[in-house]
C-alpha cells in the first residue's frame, strides 16, 4: 500500500471487473457461517475463485504434516480426470510449482509451464489435461502452512494477471480461515465426545460395581449360612442376591438393546398377561415396601399383536423407574391401556412420586442421562424409546394427575381387523 492509502494493483482494475471481484468475495463471506460442512464450503470457495480468475481449472491441496506431503482435496475443471488427480497425485514440499509455493510460502505465477523446470508433469499425465499457465497461492493460517490453491489456464489463453494473483490470495485467506475453524470445531467436538464417553463409562462402571459388590456380599453371607447351617440367614440374604442378579441381567439386556438395531418380532399375545408379568417382576424385587401397581386394560382388547420381548423390556424399565421414585409408604403406580379407533394402542404408566422436573423432560430419553448417580445407567429410557420407535410408535413424558411422572406409549396397528 502506498503512503497515500492507495492499493497499487487496484489502480488499473476496470470498475466492472472490480464489481465482479467484490461480489464474489461477498458471496464467499456469506458462505462461511452458512455452510458448516468443511468440504462443501471449500468446493464453493474454489468455484467462486475459478470463476473470478476466469480459469479452466482449479484445485486446492492440503498439507499433511505427518507425511510432509500436499494432497488434492478439491479439484475442479470441465475437462481432465479430476478424481484421478485427487486419488493418485501427491507433492512433497518444494516439488512442482505448488510444492515450491508451499515451501517458500509465497505466490508463484507461471505464464508458460513448458518453460519452467519446476512444473510437475505427472499431474497432467494422470488427468489427461494440458496445463499451459498456472498460478499457485499458499494457504496460511498465521504462520502455519495449511495448503495451496492452484488455478490453471486463463480462459482467454493469456497469463494470469497481478489482479488474479491478489484476488486469489484473498480467496486463499478465506479458505485457510474456514479450514482452521473447521479443524477447531472438530477438535472441540472430539474433546466433547471423549468427555461424554468418559462420563458414560464411569457411570456404567459405578452402577455395575455396586451390583457386583451386593452380589459378592450376598454370596459371602450365603456361604456362611451354608457352613453354619443357619437357614434363616440364607432366607434373609437370598432375595437380595436374587434382586442383584436380576439387576445385572437387566443392565446387560439394556446394553445389548441399545448397541444394535433390532427388528421387532410381532406375535399374538395377551396384553393383560404381558403387563401383569412386568408388574409382578417389579413388585417381586421389592416385596416389603408396600408398593401397589394397578393395571387397567378394560378399554383395550386383550388379544394384541406386539413385540412381546421388546415391550416387556419397556414396561420393566418404566415400572422399575416408577418404583424407585414413589414414596416408601403408599407408593402407587397405575398402568392403563386403551385401544384407539385406528387399531392402535396407548399405554400409560403413571405414579405418585415427585415427578420429573420440567427442565429434565427433554433429556430423560438421552443415552446415559441419569439423575440417580451411580444407582442408574441412563440407558433404561433411551432403550425404551428406541424399542418403541422400532415398533413404529412414540413415547412421551408429562405430569400425572397424582403429581408424579406420566409416560405415554403410542403403538400403531396392534389389533388385527376382525379380532
Amino acid at each position: 500500500m502506498n503512503v497515500d492509502g492507495n492499493i497499487p494493483w487496484l489502480a488499473n482494475v476496470p470498475p466492472e471487473e472490480m464489481r465482479r471481484i467484490v461480489d464474489a468475495l461477498y458471496r464467499v463471506h456469506r458462505l462461511i457461517p452458512a455452510i458448516t460442512d468443511r468440504d462443501t464450503l471449500l468446493e464453493r470457495i474454489m468455484e467462486e475463485g475459478k470463476e473470478v480468475a476466469r480459469a479452466e481449472a482449479c484445485s486446492l491441496l492440503l498439507y499433511d504434516q505427518a507425511s510432509g506431503q500436499l494432497y488434492f482435496q478439491v479439484a475442479q475443471g470441465e475437462s481432465g480426470d479430476q478424481q484421478a488427480l485427487k486419488r493418485d497425485v501427491r507433492l512433497k514440499l518444494g516439488q512442482g510449482i505448488g510444492g515450491e509455493a508451499a515451501a517458500k510460502r509465497e505466490s508463484i505465477n507461471v505464464e508458460n509451464v513448458d518453460d519452467d523446470p519446476r512444473f510437475f508433469r505427472l499431474a497432467d499425465r494422470v488427468t489427461h489435461f494440458k496445463t499451459r499457465s498456472l498460478l499457485a497461492v499458499p494457504l496460511l493460517d498465521r504462520e502455519d502452512l495449511v495448503g495451496v490453491i492452484e488455478v490453471v489456464n486463463k480462459a482467454d489463453g493469456r497469463a494470469f494477471t497481478d489482479t488474479d494473483l491478489h484476488v486469489m490470495e484473498m480467496f486463499s485467506s478465506l479458505a485457510a480461515t474456514s479450514i482452521a475453524n473447521a479443524h477447531l470445531i472438530q477438535e472441540n467436538l472430539r474433546a466433547a465426545r471423549m468427555a461424554a464417553i468418559g462420563q458414560a463409562i464411569a457411570g456404567l462402571s459405578h452402577y455395575a460395581k455396586n451390583i457386583i459388590t451386593s452380589m459378592t456380599n450376598s454370596v459371602d453371607l450365603i456361604d456362611q449360612g451354608l457352613q453354619t447351617g443357619d437357614r434363616g440367614m440364607i432366607e434373609r440374604v437370598w432375595p437380595i442376591f436374587k434382586r442383584s442378579t436380576t439387576r445385572i441381567a437387566d443392565f446387560v439386556q439394556d446394553m445389548l438393546a441399545f448397541s444394535k438395531p433390532r427388528k421387532p418380532v410381532i406375535e399374538a399375545c395377551s396384553l393383560r398377561g404381558l403387563i401383569d408379568d412386568a408388574a409382578r417382576s417389579v413388585t417381586g424385587l421389592q416385596p416389603d415396601c408396600g408398593l401397589a401397581i394397578e393395571v387397567d386394560t378394560d378399554h383395550a382388547g386383550d388379544r394384541a399383536h406386539l413385540d412381546t420381548k421388546g415391550l416387556f423390556r419397556c414396561l420393566l424399565n418404566l415400572l422399575g423407574n416408577a418404583a424407585e421414585a414413589v414414596p416408601a409408604e403408599g407408593g402407587r403406580i397405575i398402568v392403563r391401556a386403551v385401544a384407539t379407533p385406528d387399531n392402535g394402542l396407548v399405554i400409560e404408566v403413571r405414579d405418585n412420586g415427585p415427578g420429573i422436573p420440567e427442565e429434565n423432560r427433554d433429556k430423560v430419553f438421552e443415552p446415559f442421562f441419569s439423575t440417580k448417580g451411580s444407582r442408574g445407567t441412563g440407558l433404561g429410557l433411551a432403550v425404551t424409546q428406541k424399542v418403541i420407535r422400532e415398533h413404529g410408535g412414540e413415547i412421551t413424558v408429562g405430569v400425572a394427575p397424582e403429581g408424579g411422572a406420566l409416560f405415554r406409549i403410542t403403538l400403531p396397528e396392534v389389533y388385527k381387523a376382525g379380532q
